[in-house]
């Protein structure tokens, strides 16, 4: 079991890899960054007078590291020899306006950073939602609720604040790189050569691990994202999987990744720590043969003391920057990583589809002409070949059996189900060239699947519409909600929870029939609108869809005759194709599937 669950998490590959090639593991790193920070530059370039005053700032911090031992060598060769050669206040002083010119650069350049961070990552969020809501269907079935949560609010925000932190810290230590070398150079430049030797060893390996590391980062991210998937599937499923005991099961999948998680980061660990170590070790080396080797121009009367301890001083605080710098690669590689997902959902996942037909009502004809949809992974067509014409005003029930396709049917004019062969015609225009939106303003669509948006009853009901306070109220009246809104505290401006939970599921059934009556659509498509109703509800409710339901088409999928026997033709569905249809009279005449399903369900 934990075998099989480990090789299904892996297999969650993302949209984003299957549909835009990435930038490969042995691209170069600051090739990389290159690109990444031009595709970023829309949404965080917008204030250059706030990146001069960051850079700016940042430069003249930098600038103060070299400040530091050049004060050090004229104490030391001429404060320590007798009176009068170095003022007593002038250090101290010099040392005051050194630290504070370094901590307002530091202020400045940290506070212009956080500006523009937080204004760019709102753009970029902003626009990663939007994407979010028109983006092609094929999305959603291949992504999770929890990746896509992920990458819209944690995985931007940490790559774009890793890269722009990373970013003034490469031109922060770099500055400060040269401007020490350039003190190194001006103090003594044979001991300058010496600090150069560590630089081509050090590049090299930061180059071959950081491709190491960029991969076990991409591993790292989709690991986490199976992780979570695990917690968002078993919070959904908690009352199925308590009641099949699965809990241990359950239990064993998430360590089973868990323990790949763990496997990575130490992995990730080592390699940026590598780096560190290589670090250090090359500096000790450096400094050692530093040391030597200046003892030996003291003996020979070409140092002082000062410049001795200078130099030290300045090669001790080049370690730092050099340092950084060498290890700069891991955030750049994690913050890279990152980013690249949300600029792959921008830039890689299609738009769903428009025409530019446009009409403020439609008539309401319906036609199916040849339809067939097969599902991914579906041996069989879900609807195969079907041929149906409904004209305006009239109420077409669809029944079957399980499978027989009839949400699919029902899912093809709103176009959230995409026919592979064959056409769907609205007033005789296919709806590949209506306008998407102005498609959707036709159609008032109730499902078995009810889900509402954790906002007040009001604001779902009118849903996508500002409100009206009768009307939402006439709705609510109409699905029989008028006691529901009389028992929240604050009427239908009560918030309702997540997906309206504390509603019974009649409650929130008939608060989406109420959505639906709301929106006054010519066009109804109702797939077993009334599945989780009472009789009683039941008869109301339907009553309210009767007198709604009066000059406009309307689709039904029940499996409850009090639903479906006034309808003006009754279509049975078996495998895809339409078997029988007629009114409810002359289907029971005929004594074929639809009197043998009305027998099993209906009659009861």
């Amino acid at each position: 079991m934990i075998a099989s669950s480990k090789s299904a998490a892996r297999s969650e590959l993302t949209v984003f890899e299957r549909s835009t090639p990435v930038l490969t593991t042995s691209a170069p790193l600051f090739s990389r960054l290159r690109t990444q920070a031009h595709r970023l530059w829309p949404y965080f370039g917008v204030s250059k007078a706030t990146w001069v005053l960051a850079i700016a700032a940042t430069a003249v911090a930098a600038a103060t590291e070299p400040m530091i031992p050049a004060l050090l060598k004229p104490l030391l060769d001429r404060g320590f020899q007798g009176a009068g050669q170095v003022r007593l206040w002038h250090v101290p002083v010099l040392l005051l306006l050194v630290f504070g010119l370094r901590a307002a650069g530091g202020f400045v350049s940290q506070y212009a950073l956080a500006r523009i961070m937080n204004m760019g990552l709102q753009r970029l969020r902003n626009d990663l939602f939007a994407k979010m809501l028109r983006a092609d269907l094929p999305l959603y079935e291949q992504q999770n609720a929890s990746t896509l949560a992920n990458t819209v609010v944690y995985e931007v925000h940490n790559g774009s604040s890793i890269l722009i932190q990373t970013l003034v810290r490469l031109v922060r230590d770099a500055l400060t790189l040269l401007a020490l070398v350039a003190y190194l150079t001006y103090l003594n430049w044979k001991l300058s050569l010496v600090v150069a030797l560590i630089l081509p060893p050090l590049i090299i390996t930061v180059r071959l691990l950081t491709r190491r590391l960029y991969k076990l980062v991409q591993q790292t991210q989709q690991a986490t994202d199976q992780l979570a998937y695990v917690v968002e599937e078993n919070v959904l499923a908690h009352r199925d999987v308590r009641l099949h005991e699965a809990q241990e099961q359950q239990s064993r999948r998430f360590q089973e990744l868990s323990h790949t998680l763990r496997q990575l980061s130490l992995k990730s660990t080592i390699a940026h720590s590598g780096m560190s170590a290589l670090t250090q070790i090359l500096s000790a080396l450096a400094l050692s043969a530093v040391i030597a080797i200046a003892l030996l121009q003291s003996e020979a009367g070409l140092t002082t003391v000062g410049g001795f301890v200078a130099f030290i001083t300045a090669m001790l605080l080049l370690i730092a920057p050099l340092k950084s710098l060498a290890e700069i690669s891991s955030p750049l590689t994690r913050g890279i990583a990152a980013i690249e997902r949300g600029l792959l959902l921008l830039e890689g996942v299609a738009d769903e589809s428009s025409g530019h037909h446009r009409i403020d009502r439609a008539k309401g004809d319906i036609e199916f002409q040849a339809v067939r949809v097969q599902y991914a992974g579906s041996g069989t067509a879900a609807l195969d070949e079907l041929n149906l014409k409904i004209e305006a005003g009239q109420t077409v029930a669809l029944v079957g059996g399980s499978g027989s396709g009839k949400t699919t049917l029902v899912n093809l004019l709103p176009r959230l189900v995409k026919p592979q062969g064959g056409r769907v015609l609205l007033d005789g225009v296919d709806i590949e060239h209506w306008d998407l939106a102005c498609l959707r303003r036709q159609i008032a669509y109730v499902s078995q699947h009810v889900v509402m948006i954790n906002d007040t009853l009001a604001v779902n009901v009118a849903l996508g519409q500002k409100p009206d306070r009768e009307r939402v109220k006439q709705c609510l009246m109409h699905a029989n909600l008028e006691s529901l809104l009389k028992e929240l505290p604050a009427g239908m401006d009560s918030p309702i929870g997540h997906n309206a939970m504390q509603l019974s599921g009649g409650q929130r059934q008939r608060l989406a029939i109420a959505r639906a009556l709301y929106k006054n659509a010519p066009i109804l498509l109702l797939d077993e609108a009334t599945s989780a109703l009472d009789n009683e509800s039941e008869l109301v409710v339907q009553q309210a869809i009767d007198r709604v339901r009066a000059g406009r088409t309307a689709l039904v999928v029940a499996h409850r005759l009090s639903t479906i026997q006034h309808a003006d033709r009754i279509i049975v569905l078996e495998e895809g194709r339409i078997v029988e249809s007629g009114t409810h009279q002359q289907l029971l005449a005929l004594g074929g599937h639809y009197e043998r399903l009305y027998q099993l369900g209906f009659k009861s």
